[in-house]
């Protein structure tokens, strides 16, 4: 009974309550009573111990009124809340927000859509008041996965569906403001709440039903502007748990295939991060692709594209240590891919299968073009500076059939395959060398990438060729002429191109001494392959005239001349048998590069000469000229009138219109001759390696007569000037080369034999004389028809060594 009377008496009450139970009006609908909460709130701040029971007794009142339904006051309740929560700033607000959020709480478990709105907003507010001291045992967990449910709201009534997905997304927003702040909050950066947190975003950036709705109205726009702060707060060690969920969300819901909402997502990342972060991206969609490197073709193609716009970002700033790993990774994938491929069609057993297995190759060309794609928009963003290394590293990655690779395993693959990725590779070094300009020519191609890439130009395949070739006019030319010189025509006036040129520096001329004669060689040998068609011809004369306009100097520009004149003799000798649209092809080649080269040296008797010859083939062979032999309807002839000489180019001719100071026409005539300087030369067999071995061996014992030769100034004079030896060294070794390719194998194999027995005899002199025991007085046994016999040698006719006596 006296509990019964101070419960109803208001007086004895404490004073805390009745401030409390003095803003609640007798009708919710007047809303709160302002006076009254004036006047708590002057309570509160000036004694802020009572705060934790003024916040106990509203969530005590706010859970009751919740349970009987009346929302009215629930909504005073919070209101009261929340300008308390704005006026306290004291170290007593610790336990009142423990209250504050068990009553936000309340609200988010209720199945009342207002209030979990009500609820979010009051949480929102909380969520920006800065706390002077951090709190130690607070946790979010709790928010987060009501948040999080809230974003994946499926509510019947669009309009609500939509109000609770917006509340949901500011109440994430609240808590990563409220907590990636705070080094006592770290935790929320673990994965289990990283995997709430992002799907929740990412569900509704993709669910854009409310496209219409502006601003925080629409789901879509409001998680894009969390997901981008979010990022953007994320620390170099929370990267990775950042971005998992992320691939995780596209695998669970199919994203790869169409991959439009990846890419923009993965942009939106790679903006919203921090630069220095990016390396982090790339090795999370790297280690992606190992993990469905099984997965069909488009997922695979999506995830790689993805990669293409991450390293599109990426290599615009800092990409850290992952420049090799992702071209490991790609060239890993694109010999994968190869060996799907080619592995599919060679298990076709019926015709049943036939048009599976077509798609299935045409799927796999989308993975290698989006790879290939990668790699070339990943190297041609990177500095000069790296893209030479790139460039190296890459060339170092393309195989060789029949030869070992390191980094690609093409036995499974076989010629087929190689052929393939050889292709795909030098696509990619086209991307990355376009737009490249290299300071010297040294530094554009150092003998490391020079070597193996003229090793491939000299393959039995025209389209290798063809890349080859642009790989070169993209290092080349440093001046932007290879537009002007597209297509292999008579140029009537190149002064009209106005061609670009800057005078060869020294290094370039070191450069072309070095290294010219693995350019001409490949030229001259490019030239005659049987199955070149009217492209090759093409980039072959392109290449001709930017070297003639980036390195040429006067010896250079000789060398050229050389270089013509031998392709037009090979092609009158026919020797090989070269059809006959390659002998006009090289014919035309060398007219229209001679008719460029005369007007680009300006000497008059020079271009006279060109301009005759040409004149003398319009009128009586116009298929050597390039706009009549590449024709589709042009008649070739059966075979070209060596002694008609007016139609070809004479040597006497041009060294005497070249009579001018700075040109040794002496070169002239001597015979341009291929040097094999490249360390994998085309089609070596072991009967060229016995070749060059027995040749050594026989010069590498001189006469006597040589020896003893008499030393006088003439002879003085000839060692220094020993070019015309060299030629003459060069041609004697082309002779032997040409007698083991083409000679029977039953004479090669006599020749052999008789350099081996002459070998081996010189060898068994050696070893008599070195082996031979030394003669003793005791005599020595030899043996003569059967029978030992002893011979004694006196000592004063011993001959010692003189070390031996004194």
């Amino acid at each position: 009974m006296p509990t019964g009377v101070c419960g109803c008496c208001g007086p004895l009450r404490p004073r805390y309550k009745r401030l409390v139970d003095n803003i609640f009006p007798e009708d919710p609908k007047d809303g709160l009573v302002k006076s009254d909460m004036e006047k708590l709130t002057f309570y509160a701040v000036s004694a802020p111990e009572k705060l934790d029971r003024i916040g106990a007794y509203l969530a005590e009142r706010l859970s009751r009124d919740v349970v009987r339904h009346r929302y009215g006051y629930v909504v005073i309740a919070m209101e009261a809340l929340d300008q308390l929560l704005m006026a306290c700033h004291s170290q007593s607000i610790k336990p009142f927000v423990e209250s504050f959020l068990h009553m936000v709480a309340k609200l988010l478990e209720s199945r009342e859509p207002d209030l979990q709105v009500l609820g979010t907003n009051s949480f929102v507010k909380f969520a920006n008041i800065e706390e002077d001291t951090p709190s130690y045992h607070r946790r979010y967990d709790f928010f987060v996965s009501q948040f999080s449910a809230m974003c994946h709201s499926t509510h019947e009534d669009p309009e609500t569906r939509s109000r609770i997905r917006v509340a949901g997304i500011k109440g994430l927003q609240g808590v990563v403001r409220k907590t990636v702040n705070d080094e006592l909050q770290a935790i929320i950066w673990e994965p289990q709440h990283m995997d709430k947190l992002i799907p929740s975003m990412l569900f509704n950036m993709q669910d854009n039903e409310d496209s219409e709705r502006a601003g925080e109205e629409n789901p879509a726009s409001l998680a894009e502007s969390c997901f981008r702060e979010l990022l953007g707060r994320a620390a170099y060690g929370n990267m990775n748990n950042a971005v998992h969920p992320v691939l995780v969300h596209l695998d669970n819901h199919r994203l790869w295939d169409p991959n439009d909402f990846a890419v923009s997502c993965f942009r939106i990342i790679m903006y919203s991060i921090q630069a220095q972060h990016s390396h982090h991206v790339i090795q999370q969609v790297l280690s992606h692709l190992d993990t469905h490197s099984k997965n069909t073709p488009r997922v695979r193609a999506g995830i790689v594209q993805v990669l293409l716009e991450t390293v599109a970002i990426a290599a615009k700033g800092s990409i850290g240590p992952t420049v090799l790993e992702v071209f490991n990774t790609l060239l890993k994938h694109l010999r994968m891919s190869v060996d799907f491929e080619l592995g599919d069609g060679s298990r076709r057993n019926s015709a049943s299968s036939l048009s599976s297995t077509r798609t299935k190759e045409s799927e796999e060309r989308i993975v290698q073009n989006a790879i290939i794609q990668t790699i070339g928009f990943f190297g041609g963003n990177l500095p000069d500076y790296q893209r030479a290394e790139v460039m190296m590293f890459i060339m170092g990655k393309v195989p060789v059939y029949g030869t070992p690779c390191h980094t690609l395993d093409t036995v499974k693959i076989g010629h087929q395959g190689t052929k393939r990725i050889q292709a795909m590779l030098l696509n990619s070094l086209i991307m990355v060398t376009s737009g490249f300009k290299c300071k010297t020519m040294c530094a554009g191609l150092p003998v490391s990438f020079l070597e193996p890439l003229c090793s491939i130009s000299l393959m039995e395949d025209s389209e290798l060729r063809q890349l080859v070739l642009e790989i070169l006019h993209n290092i080349i030319d440093r001046h932007d002429n290879r537009a002007k010189l597209r297509g292999i025509r008579i140029i009537p006036n190149v002064a009209a191109l106005k061609i670009k040129r800057e005078k060869i520096s020294k290094q370039d001329v070191v450069f072309m001494k070095k290294h010219g004669q693995q350019l001409y060689r490949h030229i001259y040998l490019g030239c005659k392959e049987e199955d070149n068609v009217q492209k090759n011809f093409e980039l072959l004369f392109t290449a001709l005239a930017l070297i003639t306009i980036e390195l040429a100097n006067e010896e250079v520009m000789i060398d050229l001349m050389r270089l013509s004149i031998a392709l037009q003799d090979m092609v009158l000798a026919n020797e090989e048998n070269m059809p006959m649209f390659i002998r006009c092809g090289i014919m035309a080649l060398v007219a229209a590069y001679l008719n460029f080269l005369s007007q680009m040296i300006a000497n008059p008797p020079f271009c006279q000469h060109v301009s005759k010859v040409i004149e003398m083939r319009n009128l009586d062979a116009p298929y050597l000229l390039p706009e009549h032999v590449f024709r589709e309807k042009c008649v070739l002839p059966d075979s070209l009138d060596r002694d008609d000489v007016g139609l070809y180019f004479q040597t006497a001719d041009l060294a005497e219109a070249l009579s001018l100071p700075g040109y040794n026409v002496e070169r002239l005539s001597i015979p341009y001759i291929p040097q094999v300087t490249d360390r994998l030369p085309r089609r070596k067999s072991f009967v060229d390696t016995i070749s060059l071995q027995v040749d050594i061996l026989s010069n590498s014992l001189p006469d006597q007569s040589e020896l003893a030769e008499e030393i006088t100034f003439e002879t003085l004079k000839k060692a220094i000037d020993t070019t015309g030896l060299e030629e003459q060294e060069r041609e004697r070794r082309r002779q032997v080369m040409e007698k083991f390719q083409k000679a029977p194998f039953e004479e090669i194999a006599a020749h052999c034999e008789s350099k081996a027995s002459m070998l081996h005899d010189r060898l068994a002199q050696i070893f008599e004389l070195t082996i031979r025991p030394p003669p003793s007085p005791s005599g020595t046994v030899t043996v003569t028809s059967g029978h030992a016999q002893y011979q004694s040698v006196p000592v004063y006719e011993m001959k010692f060594p003189d070390l031996c006596v004194y």
